[in-house]
């Protein structure tokens, strides 16, 4: 059984940068698609990234294009998700994910309901 750990989150200041990590067990993990989410009180679950199984392409959503960035260390079994410049708005619950890949459109990327594993979370609270 897939599982997921993510680690990383805490508080910073708005324009401060953190790294979250999660560490995926239980299976290859060069055979998943791999993504972060988030979901801030009374909002729904969104993507914030998306990386194939090999790394080599990713995908934003224009929220936090330029100011995130994913990767994966699959002989860790490792991702990670660096955030720069953050902001108040990206204050939020970030969870990993993953998902056998499928040759989805990119707008479907962020559906968390092509995700079949899920973290259970790491808090990122960002003041101004």
């Amino acid at each position: 059984q897939v599982q997921l750990v993510e680690s990383g989150g805490g508080s910073v200041q708005a324009g401060g940068s953190l790294r979250l990590s999660c560490v995926f067990s239980g299976d290859r993990f060069s055979n998943y698609r791999m993504g972060w989410f988030r979901q801030a009180p009374g909002k729904e679950r969104e993507g914030v990234a998306s990386i194939t199984p090999s790394g080599g392409t990713t995908h934003y959503p224009d929220s936090v294009k330029d100011r995130f960035t994913i990767s994966r260390d699959n002989a860790k079994n490792t991702l990670y998700l660096y955030m720069n410049t953050l902001k108040p708005d990206d204050t939020a619950m970030y969870f990993c994910a993953a998902t056998r890949p499928a040759p989805w459109p990119p707008r479907e990327l962020f559906l968390p309901h092509n995700y079949n594993y899920w973290g259970q979370g790491t808090q990122v609270t960002v003041s101004s």
